[in-house]
C-alpha cells in the first residue's frame, strides 16, 4: 500500500479510493455484478458476511453475501430494513433488498437533481424516463463491449420514487409555480402570457397558475419597462420594438402606450 501522508486532500481521497477499489471492485463493478444469483441459483439461503462503506458516496453502504458483492443500500435503508451482519437471507428477501437498493439509487439521484432549483411534478417524471432510456442505451454499450449489464430501472420503481418525494413534499406544482413566476426572467422582464405558457408546458394545473400569477407581483408595465430597457438599442424603431413586444405576448395597445411613454430616466426607476 503506497504511503499517502505526503498527498494532498483530494489526493489522498483519490488513493484511497483507488486502493478501496481494488478491494471491492468499483461502483460501476457492483452495480452491474449479476453473476451472484446465477452462481448460487441452487442456494436456498444466504448470510450476510460483510457490509461495507460505499467507495464514492458515504451516504450509501456495500452488502456482501457469501463472501459476494449483491446490493448497495444507503444508511437509513439499512436501519429500516433491519439489514445487519450474520443475518440470514432467503431468495425472497434478497429480491425485496435488490429492489429497494434501486429504489435507493434512483431515489438519491432524483432527489439531488431536484435540489439545484424547483421542478414540477411532469418535469420529474420526464427525467426519470430519461434516467431508464439512458440505462437501456448504457446496458446496449456495455453489452457490446462485453461488460456485464447494469440493472434496468423499473416503471415498478420510478412510481415508488415519484411518490415519496410526493409524500415528503419535494414535489409541489403550486409552490413550483410561485417560485417560476417569481424568478423567471427577473431582470429581463417577461409577460404574464408567456409565463402561462411555461407553466402550462411544464404541466402545471390552471388553478395553480392563476394563483402564483395573481400572489406573485409582477404587474405588465414593469414588466414590459423591463423588456423594453433590455432591447432598445437592438429595436430603435418603435414599430419593430412593439412587434417584439407583441410575440413576448405582451398586450398590443398596453405595448403601444409604454413605449410611447418610455424615456430612459423612467426605466433607471426600476
Amino acid at each position: 500500500m503506497l504511503e499517502i501522508e505526503s498527498l494532498s486532500v483530494n489526493d489522498r481521497l483519490d488513493q484511497q479510493r483507488l486502493e478501496a477499489e481494488m478491494i471491492y471492485g468499483s461502483d460501476d463493478d457492483m452495480e452491474a455484478t449479476n453473476d451472484y444469483s446465477s452462481e448460487f441459483n441452487d442456494v436456498e439461503n444466504f448470510t450476510i458476511t460483510k457490509i461495507t462503506a460505499g467507495v464514492r458516496d458515504p451516504n450509501r453502504v456495500n452488502v456482501f453475501l457469501d463472501g459476494h458483492f449483491a446490493f448497495s443500500l444507503d444508511i437509513a435503508q439499512i436501519v429500516e430494513l433491519n439489514v445487519k451482519v450474520k443475518q440470514c437471507v432467503t431468495p425472497e428477501r434478497l429480491k425485496e433488498l435488490r429492489e429497494a437498493s434501486e429504489f435507493g439509487k434512483l431515489y438519491q439521484r432524483t432527489l439531488e437533481w431536484l435540489l439545484t432549483r424547483p421542478h414540477s411534478i411532469r418535469e420529474t417524471s420526464t427525467y426519470l424516463k430519461r434516467r431508464k432510456f439512458k440505462r437501456k442505451q448504457t446496458n446496449r454499450q456495455r453489452e457490446r463491449e462485453q461488460k456485464p449489464l447494469l440493472p434496468e430501472i423499473q416503471d415498478k420503481t420510478i412510481n415508488l420514487v415519484m411518490e415519496r418525494l410526493l409524500a415528503k413534499k419535494y414535489l409541489d406544482d403550486l409552490k413550483f409555480a410561485k417560485f417560476f413566476v417569481e424568478n423567471r426572467y427577473v431582470r429581463k422582464g417577461i409577460s404574464q402570457k408567456r409565463l402561462k405558457m411555461e407553466l402550462r408546458q411544464k404541466g402545471v394545473d390552471e388553478e395553480y397558475i392563476k394563483t402564483a400569477l395573481d400572489e406573485v407581483d409582477r404587474p405588465e408595465d414593469e414588466e414590459l419597462l423591463k423588456v423594453i430597457k433590455k432591447k432598445r438599442k437592438k429595436y430603435s424603431d418603435d414599430f419593430k420594438l412593439i412587434g417584439y413586444l407583441t410575440r413576448q405576448g405582451f398586450d398590443l395597445n398596453r405595448a403601444k402606450d409604454v413605449v410611447a411613454n418610455y424615456s430612459e430616466e423612467t426605466s433607471d426607476e426600476l
